[in-house]
């Protein structure tokens, strides 16, 4: 089992007179996250592009303990204005158009959201002046292709993307570099995290619950490859456990500002890895076995083929390390999505 680590990052008397901000609290993390700091004590401030506050958020009975705001990213206005009028401690920043499928066919918007919308954040937060801790989410596929042999990725890689989704990340995390420079002096930590899954990943092309929706028989799964790609998986609540960590240090110490974490469990999971713990987990050898025969002749295009992070400079830096194996984040993820299903269709969440 897990262990959860106490730090001085969860010290409720630090977080309680604290507002923060989460960009994208309507998707995945952002809902997870103010969870969490809502369990802090903190008062947690969101925006989106959309005034309707997602499932999640109603699941878990902490809809109305937050202050929505629809906002776009996109417009320079809007967000400065929103920024001018609130009191904000820390910010987390999240919001993306984090679909790869979607990167491939429409990458105009991708750029759009992911590279526009990070600097008109940060140039609105530059401007107000006050915030004393800024978490900007990069991505592990910010530094592009490298052979296995050199995996895991480590800090000092170069950033050499292609593909349209990591084209962004990487723009965006250079742009919260140049912010957090000795020109601008804003206080910036980038982070480039593994795969983030676990309870409330609604995003139903992604490979956990779109498999997970395979298991409950209510859709066929397509693999997008062969199944011998490999990616690192990091539960999300490790994920909010190191916002709030880095987030707390970062203010307590201007001097963490412009680093650079990866955070991933060091393992390079295949796809066929997670497919058959998630059906041996289920009991489900019928549905695995199909899957494999669907492995046949797919080849994965458009995608970065191996990725694996490690965590070594955060356990130097603050003592981090993953709690969740993958096998215990499969369990509770799977047990959540069993609940979550019976109340709401997963129809609603399909595009």
């Amino acid at each position: 089992m897990h262990k959860k680590m106490q730090k001085n990052y969860t010290n409720k008397n630090f977080w309680r007179s604290k507002t923060v901000l989460i960009t994208g609290i309507n998707g995945f993390i952002g809902g997870n996250l103010a969870k969490y700091f809502l369990s802090l004590d903190a008062k947690v401030l969101g925006i989106s592009n959309s005034e309707v506050k997602n499932r999640f958020l109603i699941y878990e009975n902490i809809s109305r303990k937050i202050k929505l705001s629809k906002v776009d990213l996109k417009c320079f206005k809007e967000i400065s204005t929103y920024v001018n009028k609130n009191k904000i401690d820390v910010c987390i920043h999240l919001a993306a158009q984090v679909d790869v499928n979607l990167a491939k066919r429409d990458p105009f918007e991708t750029f759009e959201s992911n590279i526009r919308g990070t600097y008109n954040l940060l140039e609105s937060l530059r401007k107000k002046g006050t915030v004393k801790s800024i978490i900007v989410a990069s991505s592990d596929k910010a530094y592009g292709e490298y052979p296995l042999s050199e995996l895991p990725y480590k800090e000092h890689y170069d950033l050499k993307p292609k593909f349209p989704y990591d084209v962004s990340k990487a723009c965006g995390d250079m742009i919260a570099k140049s912010f957090s420079s000795s020109l601008f002096n804003l206080p910036i930590i980038i982070t480039r995290f593994a795969n983030i899954y676990g309870p409330g990943q609604l995003n139903f092309t992604a490979l956990i619950p779109d498999c997970i929706l395979s298991i409950y028989k209510y859709r066929k799964f397509i693999p997008r490859g062969d199944g011998t790609n490999k990616r690192d998986f990091l539960y999300v609540k490790d994920v909010c456990y190191l916002y709030t960590c880095l987030s707390y240090n970062l203010y307590k110490n201007k001097k963490l500002s412009g680093e650079v974490f990866n955070a991933g469990t060091t393992h390079g999971y295949s796809v066929d890895d997670i497919i058959r713990e998630l059906c041996k987990q289920t009991s489900n050898k019928e549905l695995y076995a199909e899957i494999k025969k669907k492995y046949r002749n797919k080849k994965l295009t458009g995608e970065i083929k191996h990725q694996f992070m490690n965590y070594d400079k955060l356990k130097k830096y603050f003592g981090w390390k993953p709690t969740y194996s993958i096998k215990d984040g499969l369990s509770e993820t799977i047990s959540w999505y069993d609940k979550f299903l019976k109340k709401y269709s997963h129809k609603e969440f399909l595009k």
